[in-house]
């Protein structure tokens, strides 16, 4: 079918939304999630606020013969590939979980793709595979690298598919490099749910402004920055998801590896998030200056001018939208899907 796409990691974060905005589109979807770090509570949501149907198979892609019989049940015009572990700070923890989750559950994943002869893939990689850049706005030509084991899981992959299409002419596969998404969908019915403490900055801030947490660790104020805290490129989650149903839209003209920055082009600094926050919400965000987290650099953010070319697709939410849409998500659900 034309329009049937298999969404790996679609209960997340960024799945959920991009199956919300796939489902809109048209498409017929079938989701694959060990809900190891997400909820099923995510995609009932989806259906509920687009009146259509999700196929959901609960399958770790490290499990070959499971991903095969789902394989086997349907025949997909594309994959888009979310699944994967994605906490920079526990990925320098347990190394050996995220190659083995990442690596080795993406390769699993393409060697079915081609037993099944499906052959586009839409890959969430990272802007982590910049490592540290020597200068920003960042290009997609720029050197890769990577300063931690998350950021090294994204670039292997990315090289294992490289090395896949040069070996088979057939595949059709997009990387998509995220800066920092953040924001939540308007209805304010779903949004970021990490478990345990938050990786990202957005869900943190928003969770000591409801009284989840009681403050901010903000690593590091002695970045050579505005503030001497980490400047990021913030994109709405919204925006990051429309971005992956053009590329679905658009996989089948491609030839070989696409490579394109998500971003909005625009950096700001820790500091600068909190106060647009406390702005936006009316609420107090206390924060306290800890020292830097390994793995961490200055500055980081996105020249997308190429994807605005290749997909005819822009950033369109600015930082007002995505304070306020994280507000809206984190004082509706203030424990998370458990709310």
């Amino acid at each position: 079918m034309e329009n049937k796409i298999l969404v790996t990691g679609g209960a997340g974060y960024i799945g959920s939304h991009t199956c919300l905005l796939l489902l809109e589109a048209g498409f017929d979807l079938v989701v694959v999630d060990n809900l190891s770090n997400s909820s099923l509570e995510s995609l009932r949501r989806v259906e509920k606020l687009t009146d259509q149907f999700i196929r959901f198979y609960k399958v770790d892609l490290t499990d070959f013969d499971a991903l095969s019989k789902v394989f086997e049940e349907h025949n997909f015009h594309a994959v888009v590939h979310f699944a994967g572990l994605k906490a920079v700070g526990e990925s320098s923890q347990i190394p050996l979980t995220y190659y083995e989750q990442n690596i080795y559950g993406t390769i699993n994943l393409l060697k079915v793709m081609q037993n099944n002869d499906c052959k586009r893939i839409v890959f969430s990689s990272s802007a982590t595979v910049y490592g540290d850049p020597a200068s920003v706005p960042i290009t997609e030509d720029f050197p890769i690298s990577a300063t931690n084991p998350y950021g090294r899981t994204k670039l292997f992959i990315e090289e294992i598919m490289r090395d896949q299409s040069i070996a088979d002419q057939q595949w059709q596969i997009v990387l998509l490099r995220y800066f920092n998404p953040v924001g939540a969908h308007i209805s304010g019915d779903i949004g970021e749910d990490p478990q345990g403490i938050p990786n990202n900055l957005m869900p943190f801030i928003s969770q000591v402004a409801v009284g989840k947490r009681q403050k901010l660790s903000v690593f590091g104020d002695d970045y050579p920055t505005t503030d001497g805290t980490g400047v990021r490129d913030y994109i709405h989650v919204v925006d990051l998801s429309a971005a992956h149903v053009k590329a679905v839209q658009k996989v089948a003209d491609f030839k070989g590896v696409v490579t394109l920055n998500l971003g909005t082009g625009q950096g700001y600094s820790v500091l600068e998030m909190v106060k647009a926050f406390e702005l936006g919400s009316g609420k107090t965000v206390k924060y306290e200056i800890v020292s830097r987290r390994p793995g961490d650099i200055a500055e980081c953010w996105a020249d997308p001018s190429l994807a605005a070319e290749t997909l005819d697709w822009t950033a369109r939410k600015d930082l007002k939208d995505m304070i306020t849409d994280s507000w809206r998500w984190q004082s509706k659900n203030p424990q998370g899907y458990e709310s």
